[in-house]
């Protein structure tokens, strides 16, 4: 064991003890009050990547989405300040059927957009049928309402609600052809389509159920390892730690209203492995020092091992924080949430691995007896001589 003086680090886990609860209690009211702001990924919706001629002005994109009646948009540079992936919950189709609207309503005052439908099966050349009322087909200025270049040919008839316009590209397609045309406009910069993907929100949803069966599963067979690898009262400290870190990162991204989308589930998964890779080697010291230290207290053998093990917490924390800093300064918006969750869980997960598992060994009252090996039936006989 190391000459230098052990530092008293258990003299501060009472008011540790009282910091994390209020952590906890303000993560938890955040959650509670606010919840997490799901991303596209959870949540389903549209995405698509778009080129721009001359480097994007990301402000000015953003509020021709917004003036567009697009559902909570979002639009971040992808790759290079030419290159920029836009994010809406909810359809392209949404923006056009309340753009559709906006213009009926404009041109034909009572006139509504009853239902978009699939075109009837034995129509061919049609992908959608909208039914319109308030209005007759002879009313209607079909290349108005919908552009040629946009929606292409569009077939309209009487219907019980009171016109059925079948349009040859569905409202998807259409309404991205308007919004590309918009930007260029509005931008004075040649714009180009590069992909286009929509996720249904069930899919989002099987995703976001999925993920949160992921992280209990991680915990169940972390406590589980350690229980065998240490000792029960270990697990419940491990356990512990990584549900504070998990709570309080989950908690930060309430609070501050941060899209959580996969990447930063993804995060917050390999928060769990990092705040558990610090908890072993902390345990591993701390069940060492039990064995050779003959004399000296419980808080003295954790004091002891945390004071020991403190330089490599340390070197380890910092240097994942510098890379984690570069990765948010200079990685761009679509991985900031990424590199948040982990400077946020790199921080608690250091703090954890001292002032929750460790502390939590000291309320469990850890002893020697804890760790001794059981004694094998018949070794007092082998030992006689």
């Amino acid at each position: 064991m190391s000459s230098k003086k052990a530092l008293n680090f258990m003299g501060a886990r009472i008011p540790a003890t009282a910091l994390s609860v209020i952590f906890l209690v303000v993560a938890i009211g955040a959650l509670a009050v606010n919840g997490l702001k799901l991303g596209l990924d959870f949540t389903g919706g549209a995405q698509v990547e778009v080129s721009f001629s001359q480097p994007a002005d990301i402000p000015k994109i953003r509020s021709i989405l917004n003036e567009q009646g697009l559902k909570n948009p979002v639009a971040v540079l992808f790759g290079s300040d030419t290159e920029v992936l836009i994010r809406t919950q909810g359809a392209m189709s949404e923006g056009a059927e309340n753009a559709l609207q906006t213009r009926l309503t404009a041109q034909y005052g009572d006139a509504q957009l009853v239902a978009v439908n699939r075109a009837p099966s034995g129509v061919s050349g049609y992908s959608q049928e909208l039914l319109i009322s308030g209005v007759s087909p002879g009313e209607l200025n079909t290349n108005e309402l919908f552009p040629p270049r946009f929606y292409g040919q569009v077939e309209l008839s009487a219907s019980e609600q009171g016109v059925s316009a079948l349009i040859e590209n569905n409202l998807d397609s259409a309404y991205t052809q308007v919004l590309l045309e918009v930007l260029a406009e509005q931008t004075q910069s040649a714009v180009e389509l590069r992909r286009s993907e929509y996720v249904g929100p069930q899919i989002g949803a099987e995703l976001r159920d999925e993920g949160g069966i992921g992280m209990l599963v991680a915990l169940v067979v972390v406590m589980l390892y350690v229980a065998v690898r240490f000792q029960y009262k270990f697990s419940v400290g491990a356990v512990l730690a990584l549900a504070h870190d998990v709570i309080i990162v989950l908690g930060f991204f309430a609070l501050m209203r941060i899209d959580f989308d996969l990447t930063v589930l993804a995060a917050v998964l390999a928060v769990i492995g990092y705040s558990l890779n610090d908890t072993i080697v902390v345990f591993d010291r701390i069940r060492e020092n039990f064995r050779i230290m003959r004399k000296g207290s419980t808080t003295d053998v954790i004091n002891a091992s945390l004071t020991q093990t403190l330089e490599r917490t340390f070197i380890t924390s910092l240097t994942t924080l510098l890379v984690l800093g570069m990765l948010f300064v200079f990685g761009g918006e679509l991985i900031s949430g990424f590199a948040i969750a982990l400077i946020v869980g790199v921080v608690v997960g250091t703090y954890s691995s001292i002032y929750v598992s460790a502390n939590t060994l000291m309320w469990l009252k850890l002893d020697k007896e804890d760790l001794m090996p059981p004694e094998k039936e018949g070794a007092e006989i082998d030992q006689m001589p």
